[in-house]
């Protein structure tokens, strides 16, 4: 059993105010509650931070003007008293154990676990020789409540391999409602596979206030620097990616694939064609053999495939590090998501990097030759044709004991400015690529081999 210095709760004294109604207005201001940051740099919401906040106040109202509710972990409010005080308990219901003492004469509370746990509340009145008499007492139950899950804006690896989980969420507490709040870029390619979810905007939710309607908010994020794991219940380097948001939900950590919906379902393409995308927010996940996608895309041609790069840009990098379009390779940079999505579930199979284009393909059922070196590939989701090469260095960004620096792009903790910067993808050879894409059992079938290959180019 912890005390109120102890560091499962957080206890501030509160002043004495008027108790307040379920639905008395709260106007958020939106500042960060978190760090997490994706594979990408995230933009800000209008505050600077990466989440709309919780309500100003606990959104449910208990006898006695207590208030409390589950929007940032555990929260409780306890007015301020002149005489007596207030005891309060947090447990948990699954593992028995009691998280938070404390007898205060008023205070707001606030768990230091902020992931999904069934808590379980009781508060009493004690005052001057009376026996303790018991207020509240709630256990976190989600039936027939409103739920936000909520994703930092700005990525699109990071959203694809967390959705999922929201659907089983929904399913495994199927008579919560369950808001989601996600980018308005992503929402098109999942509203009509999911009628079990509602999808927001931040601003939607921002301006519906639904801040001060819901029972309960899990916010999924990639938080390095959470070594005491408050806002995850496992560091995400250890379990993946993707599977950070099952353990933050509570539910099963597999893989969980979301289910796309595209407005144009058919196929782009008459001819055989692969799809490959050679851009990255950091060059660090570029695979940078000087010679790779080159021989790469021939191999492709020669097998009687078409290449298409769909990165979002032709060009990227930045100071003296760019990467172009590679040569032979038909630009169909800058199309839309859902287009970029068509694309993937028509291709023989996508060679990409750990990146936002990967888990889309993966999303859209693509076979994905992953190249891969600065993580290891335990990080993304299972994969046959994932590749990497062992005998160099590798994974920095899967070490814990690395922090990931999103504003360097030519990061590289382990090598840089030294030969060995960037090895762990430059040294990964197009012959290792071309093996793996042999494996493929579709590769080469139905005569590709000889097919002639035609070449369109953007202006």
């Amino acid at each position: 059993m912890t005390t109120a210095t102890e560091t499962q709760g957080t206890v501030v004294n509160a002043e004495a105010q008027p108790n307040l109604a379920v639905e008395a207005p709260v106007t958020p201001s939106v500042s960060p509650v978190a760090s997490p940051m994706g594979t990408g740099a995230m933009p800000a919401t209008a505050g600077g931070g990466s989440y709309p906040p919780a309500a100003a106040e606990p959104t449910l109202v208990a006898p006695e003007g207590i208030r409390f509710d589950f929007n940032d972990g555990c929260r409780v409010r306890l007015p301020a008293r002149e005489s007596g005080t207030w005891r309060v308990r947090l447990q948990d219901l699954d593992s028995g154990n009691v998280l938070f003492e404390s007898d205060n004469k008023g205070a707001q509370i606030n768990s230091s676990k902020r992931w999904y746990v069934r808590f379980r509340i009781e508060i009493w009145s004690i005052d001057e020789g009376q026996a303790p008499r018991l207020v509240l007492t709630h256990d976190h139950d989600l039936h027939n409540r409103n739920v936000l899950i909520q994703f930092p804006i700005g990525t699109l690896g990071d959203t694809l391999s967390w959705f999922g989980y929201c659907d089983r969420f929904a399913k495994k507490h199927p008579t919560c409602r369950v808001t989601v709040a996600l980018s308005g870029l992503i929402i098109p390619l999942l509203k009509q596979s999911y009628p079990n979810l509602t999808l927001v905007t931040h601003a939607e939710a921002h301006e519906q206030r639904l801040a001060e309607r819901v029972y309960a908010t899990y916010s999924m994020g990639l938080f390095f620097d959470d070594g005491a794991c408050d806002r995850q219940p496992i560091d995400f380097r250890h379990v993946g990616l993707g599977r950070t948001a099952g353990y933050i939900l509570g539910v099963d950590p597999s893989d969980a694939p979301p289910t796309l919906s595209l407005p144009d379902e058919s196929r782009p393409i008459a001819e055989r064609y692969v799809c490959i995308a050679v851009q990255a927010t950091s060059g660090a996940k570029y695979w940078n053999n000087p010679n790779g996608w080159r021989e790469v895309i021939g191999f492709l041609k020669e097998n009687g495939y078409r290449v298409i790069c769909i990165d979002q840009k032709p060009v990227h990098g930045t100071g003296l590090m760019w990467m172009h379009i590679p040569h032979g390779a038909e630009d169909m940079t800058g199309i839309s998501l859902a287009e970029a999505a068509r694309y993937l579930r028509h291709c023989d199979f996508f060679v990409g990097l750990s990146s936002g284009l990967a888990w889309l393909a993966w999303a859209a059922g693509a076979k994905v030759v992953l190249i891969s070196g600065f993580s290891l590939p335990s990080t993304e989701f299972e994969n046959p044709y994932r590749v990497i090469n062992w005998h160099t260095c590798n994974g920095c960004w899967s070490d814990p004991k690395l922090r990931f620096d999103h504003h360097d792009f030519l990061w590289c903790p382990r090598h840089a400015n030294t030969p060995r910067q960037f090895e762990c993808t430059r040294l990964i050879t197009a012959e290792h690529v071309k093996r793996t894409i042999r494996s493929i059992p579709s590769f080469g079938a139905d005569g590709a081999a000889g097919t002639a290959t035609v070449l369109r180019f953007r202006s």
